[in-house]
């Protein structure tokens, strides 16, 4: 007996989202894709038979295909009903970073639409959103993945829930949790200690490269690395409250902290950015001069219910201090691994291996689902 039909929404076709639609091209036997949703725009298979679906490997002239439905942007709540509306199960990919769009989770999730997606901003948002969106899925019968939240396509999440599932004590996770700031730190201050980089020059590099945000402060500021802690420690058990209910330690100058988000306060920030440089050096050499090297990690002890973001010292032979390039490194230390932590570690960071996690997800989903 053939198995039934899964259809598919798709909501964000930016980097991530187009690097996910090009690899769902490619998907033996993926789901009929009948929504996709930009910014402005929504493209729809016709109602009520859904179909035809949206070619995946021509989305992006698929607009032209008179059969298909074109609408404006949608609220949440009608890309939910339209959702659950399909002759079959049917799933919402969101690779957007909207937080109103993950406060609607619990809305598809009661209808029963599943939710796979790299947002982690509903995870990491109010605990009580976190509760609902799981009491939802239950209630809805629908299913929840979100592997790419933390650590792109690197298997971080699911380590995680293996550990608790069998029964393991997770004691402390450790780890560096942003590739921005783990490529900031390797250049800045290696493990060779061989080199003389100024602090602003480093920043400027990594986001000439593309490795910050347009706003380096939105990486600086440590809330990015905050919220992936706050979802490993829910899933450890800890229920944390949000992501600033626990000290963050920002780089950003308190003098420049006020600057506007505009493109004139970033020239303003990145111009000023050099007159700080002595700090950053001053707290190199303070390492240096304990045969150390300066990294900014995010940790969890599970036993104190204490969780932290910021800068540390490390031995120069530690496996955090000696990453390369803008690498992740995640230390679970457990009861049954003792004194030598499971250790996940590389890319955690682009539009590709971000959008593996995600198809990875889709797939158990999709394998669930039938």
């Amino acid at each position: 007996m053939a198995a039934s039909p899964i259809y598919l929404g798709v909501v964000g076709v930016g980097g991530v989202g187009t690097a996910f639609l090009s690899q769902l091209a490619r998907l033996p036997n993926a789901p009929q894709l009948v929504l996709l949703a930009r910014s402005s725009q929504t493209l729809l298979a016709p109602t009520p038979t859904y179909s035809p679906s949206i070619p995946v490997a021509d989305w992006a002239t698929a607009s032209a295909a008179p059969s298909l439905t074109k609408k404006g942007a949608l609220p949440a709540e009608e890309i939910a009903t339209y959702l659950a509306s399909a002759p079959g199960r049917a799933i919402l990919v969101d690779n957007t970073s909207d937080i109103n769009l993950a406060r609607s989770y619990p809305a598809f999730l009661k209808k029963g639409v599943s939710v796979v997606t790299p947002n982690k901003k509903g995870f990491s948002d109010e605990l009580s959103l976190w509760q609902e969106i799981f009491a939802s899925a239950a209630q809805g019968k629908a299913l929840v993945y979100h592997e790419s939240t933390v650590g792109a396509g690197l298997p971080v999440l699911s380590t995680l829930k293996d550990l608790v599932a069998t029964g393991d004590e997770v004691t402390r996770i450790e780890g560096v949790f942003s590739g921005t700031l783990s490529f900031l730190f390797n250049t800045f201050a290696p493990a060779s200690g061989a080199s003389s980089a100024q602090w602003s020059t480093v920043v400027a590099q990594a986001k000439e490269l593309g490795y910050t945000e347009p706003d380096p402060r939105d990486d600086l500021n440590g809330m990015d690395v905050a919220r992936k802690l706050t979802i490993l420690a829910r899933l450890a058990g800890l229920e944390v409250a949000r992501p600033d209910a626990f000290p963050i330690e920002s780089l950003i100058p308190a003098e420049l902290a006020d600057l506007p988000s505009s493109a004139d306060g970033i020239a303003q920030f990145m111009g000023r950015l050099p007159g700080f440089d002595a700090q950053m050096a001053g707290i190199k050499d303070a390492a240096e001069k304990q045969g150390k090297v300066v990294r900014y990690v995010g940790s969890i002890d599970v036993a104190t219910k204490t969780v932290k973001v910021g800068l540390q010292y490390f031995d120069k032979d530690s496996a955090i201090a000696g990453l390369k390039g803008s690498d992740n490194i995640i230390s679970f230390y457990t009861k049954r691994y003792g004194a030598n932590p499971l250790i996940v570690q590389g890319a955690g960071a682009g539009g590709d291996v971000t959008a593996m996690g995600v198809s990875a997800d889709l797939l158990k989903v999709v394998e669930r689902l039938h």
